[in-house]
């Protein structure tokens, strides 16, 4: 399994580095839900598809944020990548109705008989909205977009079969829980579950709650375009 990376990211007093950390300061300290939240995301524990990094959070979106990017490998080929970024305002925020924010991008190029099913975006959204009820997350004010790109290749390119990339773009305010902090880790897990769910691969069976991935229950599922990985 492997566990989550990422770093703070804290703009109130301009452009950061990427090797930030959570340390407080006496002018400018990391509010202790913030630190709990990104504590969950570290100690996260993920299907071992699943290879998760480091990446600089956006600026200027909220006071706090911590972001990862993840891809779904099987051998040296990426089947489905992303980023994942917990924003964070301790004053709330009027569109989020909350003070965290779970913001995603999720990436994959399909089979061409999946490509070609007219309920595939709607399917892709169930998947997402599927992974957070099956782990019994509660969420709100979710939103996104699915979006296809079809690639056709001439002249030199000619030989290369024709490709279409899925792209799922959404967001989603966290419920709070004690303290108010949420469940972080597992809403990465679930969010690991779309991921490896856009891959291909099946999903893998455990109780809601629980640190490793679910059977996806309520998830609309498309045929799977890849076996299982070998261990």
């Amino acid at each position: 399994m492997a566990a989550a990376q990422g770093h703070f990211s804290d703009h109130s007093d301009g452009d950061r580095g990427t090797g930030e950390t959570a340390d407080s300061t006496e002018t400018n300290p990391v509010p202790l839900a913030f630190r709990r939240a990104v504590e969950a995301l570290r100690g996260a524990r993920l299907r071992p598809e699943v290879e998760v990094d480091p990446t600089r959070p956006p600026q200027r979106l909220a006071p706090y944020a911590y972001a990862v990017e993840a891809a779904v490998v099987d051998g040296e080929e990426d089947l489905a990548d992303g980023r994942l970024v917990l924003l964070h305002d301790p004053d709330g925020h009027e569109a989020w109705k909350g003070t965290f924010r779970l913001v995603t991008l999720v990436r994959a190029e399909l089979e061409p008989e999946m490509a070609a099913d007219p309920l595939l975006p709607e399917v892709c959204w169930s998947w997402l909205t599927g992974a957070l009820e099956a782990r019994g997350l509660s969420y709100g004010e979710a939103s996104g977009t699915v979006t296809m790109a079809g690639s056709h290749y001439f002249g030199g390119l000619a030989d290369r079969r024709p490709a279409t990339q899925i792209e799922i773009r959404a967001s989603w305010t966290p419920r709070e829980g004690l303290g108010g902090v949420p469940d972080t880790g597992a809403h990465l897990a679930a969010w690991c579950d779309l991921l490896c769910q856009i891959a291909g691969l099946p999903p893998v069976a455990v109780e809601p709650g629980a640190a490793g991935t679910v059977s996806g229950a309520g998830v609309v599922s498309l045929p799977q375009r890849r076996g299982p990985q070998q261990a």
